[in-house]
């Protein structure tokens, strides 16, 4: 449990300088799709007001990915969490251009949100795309892909449900593969690295990245439907 392992802080919070029109969006939308932490389970239907398959997207960044998946699957509901203000602000001016009615937003530590307000078998899908790689030898145990994290993304999904993560950093990718294939109650899609799904569209920084050589890696666990 994470209560016992303490508290993984993937992240380093920082203020960042947020454009006025950022600044703008963040006040204007927050308050519409923005859903404060508190240690309380989540209803989630309740929250999106139908019921529809549940995605979980842990570091939105500044949305552009997360923005395009949403749009491009309506039928789907999905709750990004992030920390950092310039990220929440430009992710509010996707959704108020797009006009997204299936994304909402947490402002705060992955970790709590998932300890304290997903309820058990909750999530259809959970999305880490490009977390931080904390490349540093000394800073690796600062990683969000973690055994007892990974062991609560499990519990917060349904049977069939997956857990999708992408890097472009090989020996966190092949870290990622280590610890999500020791997690007993996930079975890989792949023999190791999955094909990058369709609906994972290719960032600009990831396109620029590809052209000069680096590599990306998928991995795409689901959680088994029977013991």
């Amino acid at each position: 449990m994470l209560e016992t392992y303490g508290h993984i802080r993937s992240f380093v919070r920082r203020m960042g300088r947020m454009s006025a029109a950022q600044k703008r969006y963040s006040n204007e939308m927050m308050p519409k799709v923005g859903v404060p932490f508190t240690a309380t389970p989540l209803d989630l239907d309740a929250l999106f007001g139908r019921a529809a398959p549940k995605l979980l997207e842990i570091g939105c960044g500044m949305g552009e990915t997360t923005a395009r998946i949403a749009a491009a699957h309506p039928e789907n509901d999905y709750l990004g969490v992030e920390v950092h203000p310039p990220g929440v602000g430009s992710l509010c001016k996707r959704i108020a251009e797009q006009e997204l009615a299936n994304l909402r937003i947490i402002q705060h530590d992955a970790v709590e949100v998932v300890r304290d307000m997903l309820p058990a078998s909750s999530l259809n899908g959970v999305h880490i795309f490009f977390p931080d790689p904390w490349h540093k030898k000394r800073h690796n145990k600062r990683r969000l892909i973690q055994s007892p994290f990974v062991a609560e993304l499990t519990r917060r999904l349904r049977p069939g449900g997956y857990i999708h993560c992408a890097t472009d950093w090989e020996e966190y990718a092949a870290q990622m593969l280590t610890v999500l294939a020791a997690e007993p109650d996930l079975v890989n899609t792949a023999a190791d690295y999955a094909p990058r799904p369709d609906y994972r569209p290719l960032t600009k920084f990831e396109q620029r990245g590809l052209k000069l050589g680096h590599g990306v890696w998928d991995l795409v666990f689901v959680r088994k439907t029977s013991g």
